[in-house]
């Protein structure tokens, strides 16, 4: 992690693999993957993402986070398999949880996160895209999870999150039989949200963001473990949580802000506090 992240005036202390590189965008940040040709995952990398969503969860002023490939074939292919060749199993392991820790600080992260995948999303780069909690593909992008083609298998949440997504039977297919899905397929089962023209995921994810952004921050970073908690345990668990959440919101100066603007008819004027 040698060079600050470009673009981004506000975190010039940030010291990111210039594998990555960030820009913002009104309240959202914008990370492309640029490690071309294939766009895959290092150690610096997957310890940059981990860094830079520490550094979001800190950063009032920003509410999304999107997540590219740069150039228009990849978004990412994953992991790079000649790091595993020699079998060499402390260093597997060191990948294994690198890639965990990375997408696990991405699941959570309490904004709003969209993947816009642009092209090729294989292996690790599908993993990432599963983490977010929306994701755009283009038209010409295809997604996989063809780890056990090689002899391995998905490490990093991709087991769990495809199947909560796509349903056990599809998650099979995808993982067991190392069938590729286009955009269209994967939009009828629901592995994606939307398809998007070439060239324009990126643009499609940023115009969603923005309509994020409209949301009240702090109501966002309350409901998202609800939504996200219905994959672990019941309504019945839940249930109870909502109403306190929901009680506990009026605490924030953000509460009192949004009900008033919408009673005055104005746009609410977020303080993320």
């Amino acid at each position: 992690m040698t060079h600050a992240v470009e673009h981004y005036k506000k975190a010039q202390h940030l010291q990111l693999t210039d594998k990555l590189t960030v820009e913002i965008h009104g309240h959202t940040a914008l990370l492309t993957i640029n490690n071309p040709p294939a766009n895959i995952w290092d150690a610096d990398m997957l310890r940059g993402v981990k860094q830079l969503l520490e550094h979001l969860n800190e950063d009032k002023d920003i509410y999304a986070l999107v997540i590219t490939g740069a150039g228009d074939k990849f978004f990412s292919a994953g992991a790079d398999l000649k790091l595993f060749a020699n079998g060499d199993k402390a260093l597997v392991r060191q990948m294994a949880r690198l890639f965990g820790e990375a997408f696990e600080a991405l699941s959570n992260y309490p904004g709003v996160t969209i993947a816009a995948i642009n092209g090729y999303a294989m292996g690790g780069g599908l993993e990432c895209a599963l983490a977010c909690d929306i994701r755009i593909a283009e038209e010409h992008a295809l997604m996989a999870l063809p780890e056990a083609t090689v002899g391995i298998l998905p490490c990093a949440g991709g087991t769990q999150r495809l199947s909560w997504l796509v349903g056990e039977g599809w998650a099979k297919r995808m993982i067991l039989c190392g069938e590729r899905v286009d955009a269209k397929t994967a939009e009828r089962i629901r592995l994606i949200e939307e398809v998007a023209p070439r060239g324009q995921a990126v643009i499609q994810a940023l115009q969603l963001a923005h309509k994020a952004a409209k949301q009240s921050p702090i109501a966002v970073r309350a409901v998202k473990p609800l939504i996200q908690g219905a994959r672990t345990q019941a309504p019945e668990h839940w249930l109870p949580a909502e109403r306190e959440a929901f009680v506990d919101l009026f605490d924030a100066q953000d509460t009192t802000e949004g009900v008033n603007a919408f009673l005055e008819k104005r746009s609410a004027q977020w303080k993320n506090s």
